[in-house]
């Protein structure tokens, strides 16, 4: 009993900070982008990413766990299944739309190939060999007419010329290579590193490394870089956090904690919306989360999160269409993915504004009163069980 009690006092305590952490955000009150969810579109095995299309007009979905990758059509939701070379082997992680070669580009885990499709249609190109082990994130430099693919076993990055396909140089990182960014015009190289903590810069032209900023057990994940690239945001899945860089000075500035395991980053005007994939299940990361996830709008200017909208059971991939018209995210563990209008709050009247910011923030209370909660009765009965 004197167990139970003092859970039930520590709730009452986490709900009075919540309503104390309400009522100060609300003095100071955000207007936040407002969402519509418009459709949950059933789809293949672990959805690991979305990417619109440059014109918004499809989605690209890798799936980790089944043979190929899908295409859904925004408009009627219409999905095509692709199956490229050695699709039997599945693994495929991450996908990248090049507009100025009119290409379409997904990687494959098991096999350390990444695949060209023309777009639009989706024919088939060709394929391209990292030499790397376990291929995830692609980027692009247009300036260098290069591709930069990270390679998670390996611990290293594969530079690709692209009109030739051919491996022009192999970066050495840190451990467990993830999200990378072309900057200074294709000249320079950010890695993130999952296993190693790091957040890494390297020279493309000589693949040395120029500048590291280290935290200790971090797990860096995706990385977004500002239109000015003064700044880049990262998330950090160990330690439940998102991190401004100063790109200039190449330092962590601020740092906020949002929801737990957060994934993909998506830049919007000046906010940055968080995919947190939710608790891992205390059995196996790879089941089913105990809770769903949420995704989180963090306001860049005041450094506050002000929006947070439950998603599906772990919210992996996150996109935004360059229009600035649709959000979509995709639910690992469910196998959908749920697409959203966006729409920035100046669209409302200035009273439906008021309204819309109050609300926001009272769902947020909700959702982290409520998961609070959940977290402790979990605990208590897992502790009652034993």
């Amino acid at each position: 009993m004197a167990g139970l009690k003092t859970r039930m006092i520590f709730s009452l305590s986490v709900l009075l900070c919540a309503l104390s952490f309400a009522a100060g955000e609300s003095a100071k009150p955000q207007e936040p982008p407002i969402l519509t969810k418009l459709h949950t579109v059933p789809c293949g095995k672990q959805p690991k990413q979305v990417v619109f299309s440059p014109d918004g007009s499809c989605i690209a979905l890798p799936l980790l766990d089944d043979a190929g990758f899908q295409i859904v059509r925004t408009g009627d939701q219409k999905v095509r299944t692709i199956y490229p070379p050695r699709s039997a082997q599945k693994g495929f992680a991450e996908a990248l739309f090049v507009a100025e070669k009119n290409a379409f580009f997904i990687s494959q885990m098991t096999t350390g190939y990444i695949y060209e499709y023309a777009w639009p249609g989706f024919t088939y190109r060709r394929e391209i060999k990292t030499f790397g082990v376990w291929p995830k994130f692609i980027s692009w430099s247009n300036e260098k007419n290069m591709l930069a693919v990270s390679n998670w076993v390996s611990n290293t990055v594969s530079l690709i010329d692209y009109e030739t396909g051919s491996l022009v140089r192999t970066l050495k990182t840190g451990r467990e290579p993830r999200g990378t960014a072309f900057t200074s015009g294709g000249a320079s190289l950010i890695v993130l590193c999952f296993g190693g903590g790091s957040i890494q810069k390297f020279d493309t032209e000589s693949g040395s490394l120029i500048q590291a900023i280290e935290k200790e057990k971090a797990a860096m994940r995706h990385i977004v870089i500002s239109a000015d690239e003064t700044k880049a945001y990262v998330s950090d899945m160990y330690h439940c956090s998102v991190y401004e860089i100063d790109l200039i000075k190449f330092t962590l500035t601020r740092s906020i904690r949002v929801f737990s395991n957060p994934n993909t980053i998506a830049l919007y005007g000046s906010c940055l919306f968080v995919s947190s994939r939710g608790p891992n299940n205390p059995e196996d990361y790879t089941k089913r989360s105990p809770v769903n996830g949420r995704l989180s709008v963090i306001d860049i200017d005041s450094w506050k999160i002000v929006q947070e909208t439950e998603g599906g059971n772990q919210p992996t991939g996150l996109g935004i269409s360059n229009d600035g018209s649709y959000l979509c995210s995709s639910n690992f563990q469910d196998a959908n993915i749920e697409l959203y209008r966006i729409r920035p709050p100046s669209a409302l009247s200035p009273g439906r504004a008021r309204v819309h910011t109050a609300l926001s923030q009272l769902r947020s209370l909700a959702l982290y009163t409520l998961h609070r909660l959940r977290f402790q009765l979990l605990s208590f009965f897992s502790m009652s069980a034993k």
